[in-house]
């Protein structure tokens, strides 16, 4: 496309202008409201000069101009997306049902890598075990060192064992949050190093569960697995993907690929996207370490069934969630 650049700029810039004076009332006047037609009048604005934005790409000359429309862009940007301090009522049930499944959907390529990763890795650890066994004892950290335990030996001693009901149950509930919870952020966290270590982190917790899961297979112990780990981890693993979901995120935004703005303006277009996924990640954690501490330690065989059958209604209900909530009905055509 061949554009006469001193024709496109006159016939542009009163609306540059008039998105600049928009801004600058707001910025000038943390009381200001907008009308609706404004707001409507600015979204415009912001939509008409992004596309500007685009077009002055072609123009290999214009650094100025087009250095001055991605900071009006990035600028009403991050005043649409802002959450306003006070000016905005925060609605927790909308938040949970319409904002956090559509903004997982919206970076769903970042947690197909996520979750790729993670199986990658269980992939890795099955592999491994099945050509050597004695490695069992490297791969298992110090504090999962009950998993060591040939796991025929340990299921007939946890089927033996009297549950015992609630007592001391909260503590242990509270400790599997908090360290679920530390995982999580983590892998989030440590995609401002470009991603390298949400991809290191999640290949390695990857690689436990490859190992747990073929070492109490092999021997025989499949439904006691599943009917451990299914209900709580149909909720908790997920939870752990979106964790390195938002890590690949920000690891995106750090490498800047496909947009000439300045670090902090990219920054500023993913914040609300990170505190809603991580604000989601977190309320799965707390359901998860509730169910993995008041179910998933019951090892009564007569229940395995329930157990299975409650994981898998759980992780269905949880997909059919993050697929479908919060998108917007179709308008009926007149």
């Amino acid at each position: 496309m061949i554009l006469d650049l001193d024709k496109f700029v006159a016939k542009e810039r009163p609306f540059w202008d008039e998105l600049t004076e928009l801004l600058r009332l707001q910025d000038e006047n943390s009381d200001y409201k907008l009308t609706l037609e404004q707001a409507k009048r600015l979204f415009y604005l912001y939509q008409r000069t992004s596309a500007d934005l685009v077009k002055m790409k072609t123009f290999a000359g214009e650094a100025e101009t087009s250095q001055f429309l991605e900071n009006l862009v990035a600028h009403a940007y991050s005043r649409l997306h802002e959450d306003g301090g006070e000016k905005i009522r925060f609605r927790p049930w909308q938040w949970l049902t319409r904002n956090f499944p559509s903004t997982f959907r919206r970076h769903w390529i970042a947690f197909a890598l996520s979750i790729g990763t993670f199986w990658i890795g269980a992939g890795f650890g099955a592999t491994a075990l099945n050509y050597n066994y004695e490695l069992k004892s490297d791969f298992i950290p110090p504090q999962f060192s009950h998993l060591n335990e040939k796991p025929s030996k340990r299921v007939a001693r946890e089927e033996k064992q009297d549950f015992d009901a609630f007592q001391g149950r909260h503590q242990f509930s509270a400790q599997l949050m908090t360290h679920n919870t530390k995982v999580t952020i983590m892998t989030m966290v440590v995609g401002f190093l470009w991603g390298i270590f949400t991809l290191i982190l999640l290949f390695y917790n990857g690689t436990l569960i490859g190992i747990v899961m073929f070492d109490y297979i092999s021997d025989g112990q499949g439904t006691f697995l599943t009917a451990w780990l299914l209900p709580h981890g149909s909720i908790e693993l997920p939870a752990i993907f979106i964790g390195g979901q938002a890590g690949f995120i920000i690891a995106h935004t750090m490498f800047g690929w496909r947009t000439n703005l300045k670090l902090r303006a990219r920054f500023a277009r993913i914040r609300g996207d990170l505190i809603t996924l991580m604000g989601g990640a977190a309320l799965m954690l707390v359901w998860a370490g509730i169910i993995e501490s008041f179910l998933s330690q019951y090892h009564d065989p007569l229940f395995y069934p329930w157990k299975i059958g409650f994981g898998a209604i759980q992780l269905l209900g949880l997909i059919l969630f993050l697929t479908f909530s919060g998108r917007r009905k179709p308008e009926l055509s007149s």
